[in-house]
């Protein structure tokens, strides 16, 4: 198991996989259906900060916080609620995805973060780390916008109404979710705590948003959001972002890299003692039936965004 280390955050800020951009923040490319998870949340935040010198030393006293507050054990009293409201962006019908399949997205954000999921107790090496998050996901809302654009890229472009997207409702106390067509093969990228109000929240693609009406296989049971919403909450992926890299999570394995598909039982990491990967947990890449869980380190650090000293805090 790797140790928790702090000096190594500032090398590994946020999770993001992402395809050059032009100048006005989409793709050079159509969108395309996507084969392999591409998260581009990673990127996105270093982007950030290069343009904003003062946002490393924000996340630092964010990982202070986040430390402190999973030490002394007050984390959330009770059920956390947590308003979602989603931003539909739209130029085909079925990018127009309908409520049902809003409202499937949100059974899947409960059952994942509160370990209900019909799939939680599939046997595996680490049952015993398996961790669950008190909090409760709500329909808020659902703004939609009709455009002509064919993808959004991932410069923001989908959060400014200026630039022909949907500017987030209350971000301190709402999680917006945008629902448009990214294009470049990036099923979906957040923003971490820490970052401007402006363009926090997690944007997902319609194909892999939900379990129901347009959700593609192999991205199909709404675990893209699953992933997504986990940054927004402060998680890493679990290789860290880096060949045997730290995730920052006590009780995870070190993987040497993603995961993709659904690994055979037994896989393991090529990393100093060879560790039996973690493959079933949410934030690797595996195809959506092939992760199931968050572990226990990783519930307590998001937990820790929502303490009264916490990035979060607004949403108590």
């Amino acid at each position: 198991m790797k140790k928790l280390i702090f000096s190594a955050f500032s090398l590994m800020l946020l999770f993001s996989c992402s395809n050059d951009e032009n100048a006005n923040g989409t793709q050079d490319t159509a969108a395309t259906e996507a084969h392999h998870r591409g998260c581009a949340s990673h990127e996105i935040h270093e982007r950030q900060l290069r343009e904003n010198p003062l946002l490393a030393q924000k996340m630092a006293e964010i990982e202070q916080i986040t430390d402190r507050a999973i030490a002394e054990g007050r984390i959330v009293n009770g059920v956390l609620e947590i308003p979602v409201v989603f931003n539909v962006l739209y130029r085909t019908a079925s990018e127009n995805i309908s409520l049902a399949q809003l409202q499937s997205q949100i059974d899947v954000l409960n059952e994942d973060f509160q370990g209900i999921n019909a799939d939680y107790n599939s046997s595996n090496p680490y049952n015993s780390v398996r961790g669950a998050l008190n909090v409760r996901f709500v329909l808020d809302n659902v703004v939609r916008k009709s455009t002509t654009k064919t993808s959004w890229g991932t410069r923001d472009a989908m959060k400014n109404s200026r630039q022909g997207g949907i500017n987030p409702t209350s971000p301190t106390t709402k999680l917006n979710y945008w629902v448009c067509t990214i294009g470049g093969g990036i099923l979906g990228y957040a923003q971490f705590p820490g970052g401007s109000s402006a363009t926090d929240g997690v944007v997902v693609d319609s194909r892999y948003t939900g379990r129901v009406g347009t959700a593609t296989a192999p991205f199909n049971l709404g675990r893209t959001a699953t992933h997504e919403v986990g940054h927004w909450m402060n998680l890493r992926h679990i290789w860290g972002d880096a060949t045997c890299g730290s995730d920052l999570v006590a009780d995870t394995p070190t993987h040497n890299a993603p995961n993709s598909g659904v690994p055979a039982v037994g896989h393991r990491s090529t990393c100093s003692g060879q560790p039996l990967e973690m493959y079933m947990n949410y934030m690797d890449y595996t195809d959506d039936r092939g992760m199931y869980m968050f572990s226990s380190g990783q519930a307590s650090r998001m937990a820790a965004i929502f303490s009264t000293s916490g990035p979060r805090s607004s949403f108590r």
